[in-house]
């Protein structure tokens, strides 16, 4: 099952290094990791795109929480959520294999960000599925893919605020059942609460 954490961390050095060693010591693989600035000044948003079995997930959390950098986290593979994900694709073109090219990229809603004697740059934002099918159509066809950059899957909880948006808003916020549990576990399993 693919799990998809949202983590605030401290923008420091080595704290990436931090999160990558702590899954290769849990054994999780890392499907996809996008990292950058966060709406607050020096804190960072990790988004962890990682497969492990359904169970793993408060297990995983509870971890994360241990770090010393890290200030949140929040596991929304069960919620409602907006995921995207942006990728190149450089496509070889010929004069008479461009037309084709237009006419897919207005199919997939993308664009043509860079265009070259012989080739073609198109950008696509979307789920992983719709640049998954850009991609095979390319493949099926007889335009050559030269290169793909792939940002790895951005995802944010849809409607609920999350403590900082309601911070942000001076809303009272409710704590949630979930982040309850696993503060109580991270405690557990080191005897010392986690810094939130």
């Amino acid at each position: 099952m693919l799990h998809t954490f949202v983590a605030l961390v401290e923008d420091k050095p080595g704290v990436l290094t931090r999160v990558a060693s702590l899954f290769r010591r849990l054994n999780v693989n890392i499907v996809s990791l996008t990292v950058g600035r966060s709406e607050k000044s020096g804190v960072s948003r990790m988004t962890i795109v990682s497969e492990a079995s359904p169970t793993a997930g408060h297990r995983i959390m509870a971890s994360l929480y241990k770090l010393e950098n890290v200030i949140e986290v929040d596991d929304v593979s069960q919620s409602p959520s907006v995921s995207r994900e942006l990728a190149l694709i450089k496509v070889a073109a010929t004069p008479k294999t461009r037309s084709h090219i237009f006419e897919l990229v207005e199919v997939f809603r993308a664009r043509i960000v860079d265009l070259a004697p012989e080739s073609l740059m198109i950008e696509i934002t979307g789920v992983e599925s719709k640049i998954e099918g850009l991609v095979q159509v390319l493949n099926e066809s007889e335009d050559r893919i030269l290169e793909i950059s792939r940002t790895g899957r951005m995802t944010m909880r849809r409607g609920q605020h999350t403590s900082r948006v309601l911070d942000a808003m001076r809303v009272p916020r409710p704590e949630a059942e979930d982040d309850d549990a696993v503060r109580d576990l991270a405690e557990e399993e080191t005897g010392i609460p986690p810094v939130i």
